[in-house]
């Protein structure tokens, strides 16, 4: 048991790295924002009700792309239906939104550079001007913070000693997490993770593992049983490449939704090549969607009536489970027993502290993306060429 909401199935790896124990213990005495900001001491560095007031009740539009959205998007749809207000996600070229002409939104517009060149055109694309704008960026010149202040939006300084990858408990993801009705302080859950001996051990047997198969070019697979983590393991994506992608090394996060899946490229992770390691992830629900309906219901399949969708999604989890381990196939497994910010907020801070290990592990620099830079240089000398 990871906690009392998530149980954890660590690697099947026999042998510990010592060294992660050493690693665990210098990254957390470092004090550092990051770190600070996993946990209930962290304050934000804005007034919510000052800064939204009247507009609280508004759907809201979010302009980001990455790190910079990608948090406040994965708590939305895990957590979907405790909120009561909707939330648009406008982040990469050529989507589609239909917005009412005459309503109005609250803008939350989001990059840790102030500089993003796609949120600053879709910002100019899908822009109202009567809209209330807030924005979230560093406290240094910048498109944005420039634009800010000659139009006097407010803004909310990004930190900037936290990635954007990394900032979901931050001000980057808290803020628009209180949008949506919640409590930050509820999300930062660093403390449940260390002071518990199980879950350290499990960070060190993953990573450990994770480690040996990352030297072997294997790529990591998410067997995800669960719709609405589809955008925990975007963000989980992002901050898993971007962090470890470095000097010829690193490890490519792949998502497989479940169970679509089960029907395309199952067989290969089954009988296909071995050069993959597995993580699977199931959410308990409190759906009373019911098989009911007997007039359409055979004989054969009389086994379905009164069971719920999620039951059905858990007995196929069990049976991939196991016949994974046939195989002898490398895998971990989460199952979360309740959906609620402690929950999510859990994952965050266990995911975070994995990969920082695995960098730390690796050799690599968990917190830069220097290649990542190289494009965005380059984007930019074309706009310049004649």
């Amino acid at each position: 048991m990871l906690t009392e909401k998530i149980k954890i199935k660590p690697f099947k790896f026999k042998k510990k790295n010592k060294n992660i124990f050493r690693f665990i213990t210098e990254l957390l005495s470092n004090n550092s924002e990051l770190i600070s900001s996993l946990g209930k001491g962290y304050k934000n560095e804005y007034n919510f009700h000052k800064l939204v007031g009247k507009h609280n009740k508004q759907n809201v539009r979010v302009f980001g792309i990455g790190g910079s959205s990608l948090g406040a998007k994965a708590i939305y749809f895990f957590l979907k239906k405790k909120i009561k207000k909707k939330f648009y996600f406008i982040k990469n070229f050529g989507e589609i939104f239909s917005f009412k002409k005459n309503e109005k939104y609250l803008d939350l517009v989001v990059s840790k550079s102030g500089n993003t060149l796609e949120t600053i055109v879709n910002l100019n694309l899908h822009n109202k001007p009567k809209n209330k704008k807030i924005f979230i960026t560093e406290n240094k010149a910048s498109y944005l913070s420039t634009l800010a202040k000659n139009l006097k939006y407010e803004i909310i300084h990004h930190n900037d000693f936290i990635s954007g990858r990394f900032s979901v408990l931050s001000e980057t993801g808290m803020f628009p997490a209180e949008l949506m009705g919640f409590k930050s302080s509820n999300f930062r859950r660093l403390n449940d993770l260390i002071k518990n001996k199980k879950i350290l051990n499990s960070l060190v047997t993953n990573v450990t593992a994770m480690m040996n198969y990352s030297k072997k070019n294997y790529n990591s697979i998410i067997i995800n049983y669960d719709q609405n983590a589809i955008s925990l393991f975007e963000w989980y994506q992002q901050l898993v490449a971007e962090s470890l992608g470095k000097k010829n090394k690193g490890i490519l996060p792949i998502i497989s939704n479940m169970p679509k899946d089960n029907h395309s490229v199952m067989q290969y992770y089954l009988d296909g090549k071995k050069n993959n390691f597995y993580t699977f992830f199931f959410s308990k629900s409190s759906s009373t969607n019911k098989i009911n309906n007997s007039n359409i219901l055979e004989k054969s399949h009389s086994y379905l009536k009164g069971l719920s969708l999620n039951k059905i999604i858990k007995k196929q989890f069990d049976a991939t489970e196991k016949v994974f381990l046939s195989k002898n196939l490398p895998f971990r497994s989460f199952v979360v027993s309740k959906r609620d910010e402690v929950t999510l907020g859990q994952l965050f801070c266990y995911f975070m502290l994995e990969t920082i290990l695995l960098g730390r592990a690796l050799g690599v620099d968990p917190y830069n993306q220097p290649a990542v830079e190289l494009i965005k240089t380059e984007t930019k000398k074309n706009f310049y060429k004649k």
